[in-house]
């Protein structure tokens, strides 16, 4: 009998079992598990030899499907050892349900041809095509495309995805959103003549079987996914491409807390394949690798057929006149302007503010009190199209009331600020005739009522489009010329390290959806504080001052990239049973010289879901093995029963 360490896709680490041959890493087996019986996979890890031959359980069978590829079996390892997460988690998101059955239909996979299309690039993405396709020299390299918008980023690395289907190489192609994925689909299609295989969330329990086997065999060439896509089992993986790399989706905030963008680069290491991060506005941590040499920086500074950037202007909302019409109180008459005259042209607006809903509070007048919801320590954000309170963070909802349930005053409550349906009542006052629709992830459910509204768009059938986050990037529209930015100002603020980074991020790609083809485009941002930094940055379009003054802040402070941070969130239903717990594992902190601790405190969300909520920061230098010290650190305590402890490497959010 053999000892075989076995891995389950559970938060758990591996067991010890015995078998009648040995079975190499990576086969899968089916063996007793508590009370069930589970699929597992034999791991690389030396089984405990203090635990005697005799107690060790034998598994039931292996399983007639390929083994997990050596190359996943050490990724899993590696995510597990960074991000401080259980081994079986890790696992869990790298496998399937059922994942040996055999679909009666399988999906049909043909592969991408690289010559389908031909296709006519600039000088500099030719100089760009010819630099990326260099690096495929089954080496590892990485690489920031680093274009403006509009600029044909998508043409180029689309380029040297045919090179890697030549070589017969496996592609990884991520994506941010879901809602990003039809619009690419389309364009991968004309370029290739197929669909590539698609994986995220929103497939069916046959789609992701079919397309996991697919992958592992080297049927599926192409893959385009979220972030998960990391984790399926390539056989031969020689390109990888991180598109939008800068945006915060690709941190996973919930389960194993990871960064994609961070964990694809891991991925490519150790496949020896290249990975080329793309963006309009790099995160600051990739620009920063470039500018050292770190990375390959590629760049294309201009816009495809010598189309220009859009013309910024500020709006000082502190100057403008308070309008006569009560119900006009978020668009400038300046902007109101533009709009009509953008209508006259019969050339399309895009209005931005990135917040659903109709309001973010409300309140009554009589008394103050503020509508919050019961979970949450958060404000109920008010749906009136759809006659309902919300909150944002765990989904409970409740009919707008027609009293207050504080002071039972009638008629006191009020909506204050605006959302995307308030700016569409505003902007239907002004302008009744014109044909106006709203975008944001309430409305649009599914990616065919997506597709359909910019389809609508691109056809013209709309004139003015109000949205948020959700319209910021990878949409093209010939006839768009003007757009709006409704409150540069509301991710200024907060305690947020990204906070300024992002909204720079956010506010440039929503402006660069103007002028993109023939016509001119220009963009206004209404801002209350149109001297700040971020602000001015934008209307001169000057990304490298804006990066350098970030740089220099964080610098200052030895924050990311120039240190380290790790969060520690403690969360439980008894509040001082929870506090207790963060105060007990603030008092066992390590003393290390160049390590701070900062907390515990409250969480900015004090309450979640809840639970009661405590963190605590540990800041410390950019070499320093923060995983060993945590690691150490967490075994001097056990938290009680209902109190969970939390690890977040390199957070991203703050909340």
């Amino acid at each position: 009998m053999y000892r075989l360490s076995i891995l389950f896709p559970s938060p758990l680490g591996c067991y010890d079992y015995v078998a009648e041959e040995l079975l190499p890493a990576g086969t899968f087996v089916q063996a007793p598990f508590g009370r069930r019986h589970q699929i597992g996979v034999v791991w690389n890890q030396k089984p405990d030899k203090h635990y005697p031959d005799e107690k060790c359980k034998p598994i039931d069978f292996t399983l007639p499907i390929p083994p997990l590829p050596t190359e996943s079996i050490d990724f899993i390892n590696w995510v597990a050892n960074y991000t401080l997460s259980p081994l079986g988690a890790v696992l869990k998101m790298a496998l399937i349900a059922d994942l040996n059955k055999k679909s009666a239909k399988p999906l049909t996979f043909f592969p991408p041809n690289p010559q389908h299309q031909t296709v006519s690039f600039s000088t500099a993405q030719q100089g760009a095509v010819r630099e990326l396709c260099g690096y495929m020299d089954a080496c590892f390299h990485v690489a920031l495309l680093d274009g403006v918008t509009g600029s044909g980023k998508t043409e180029v690395y689309f380029e040297t995805i045919a090179k890697a289907l030549c070589e017969k190489g496996q592609i990884l192609v991520l994506l941010p959103e879901i809602t990003l994925t039809t619009e690419w689909l389309r364009r991968f299609e004309k370029r290739f003549g197929t669909q590539p295989a698609l994986w995220h969330s929103a497939l069916t329990t046959k789609q992701r079987r079919d397309t996991w086997q697919a992958v592992q065999t080297g049927e599926a060439k192409v893959v385009v996914g979220a972030r998960s896509a990391l984790f399926l089992p390539f056989q031969h993986l020689q390109l990888i491409i991180v598109d939008e790399e800068h945006d915060a989706s690709f941190k996973q905030e919930d389960g194993v807390l990871y960064q994609a963008r961070d964990m694809a680069i891991v991925r490519a290491k150790m496949a020896n394949s290249l990975i080329i991060l793309a963006s309009a506005t790099p995160s600051l941590e990739s620009y920063i690798n470039a500018v050292h040499g770190r990375y390959h920086h590629v760049r294309l500074p201009e816009r495809f057929h010598g189309a220009r950037l859009p013309d910024i202007q500020i709006i000082n909302m502190c100057q403008q006149h308070k309008p006569s019409n009560p119900d006009i109180r978020f668009i400038s008459a300046q902007l109101a302007r533009e709009i009509k005259a953008t209508l006259e042209r019969k050339e399309q607006t895009l209005l931005f503010i990135n917040r659903r809903g109709y309001a973010p509070l409300v309140l009554c007048r009589a008394c103050g009190e503020r509508l919050q919801c019961p979970h949450c320590s958060a404000w109920l954000v008010e749906h009136r199209r759809a006659g309902y309170l919300q909150c944002h963070h765990c989904g409970y909802t409740q009919p707008r009331p027609t009293v207050c349930p504080s002071c039972q005053e009638t008629d006191s409550l009020i909506s204050c600020g605006p959302g995307v349906e308030r700016i569409e009542e505003e902007i239907t006052h002004l302008f009744p005739t014109a044909h106006i629709r709203t975008m944001d992830s309430d409305m649009l459910t599914t990616p065919k009522l997506f597709q359909n509204l910019l389809d609508d768009m691109s056809q013209g059938a709309i004139d003015i489009l109000i949205g948020t986050q959700i319209l910021a990037k990878g949409h093209n529209f010939a006839n768009l010329t003007l757009v709006g930015i409704i409150d540069a100002d509301m991710g200024l603020a907060g305690g947020d390290l990204r906070a300024g980074e992002r909204t720079f991020q956010l506010l440039h790609q929503v402006m660069g959806r103007a002028g993109r083809e023939t016509k001119p485009g220009r963009a206004f941002l209404q801002s209350y504080s149109p001297e700040n930094l971020i602000i001015q940055a934008l209307k001169n379009n000057n990304r490298e001052t804006f990066m350098q003054e970030e740089a220099n802040a964080r610098a200052l402070l030895n924050m990311p990239p120039f240190g380290r941070l790790a969060a520690i969130i403690i969360s439980g239903k008894d509040q001082h049973r929870t506090y207790k717990t963060a105060l007990l594992l603030a008092q066992k902190a390590p003393v290390i010289i160049g390590v701070d601790i900062l907390g515990p405190v409250a969480a900015p969300l004090a309450v979640l879901r809840g639970k009661y909520r405590f963190r605590l920061l540990v800041k410390a230098p950019k070499n320093f093995k923060l995983q060993n010290m945590l690691s150490h650190w967490m075994q001097q305590i056990s938290p009680p029963t209902g109190v969970t402890i939390r690890i977040d490497i390199d957070p991203y959010s703050f909340f």
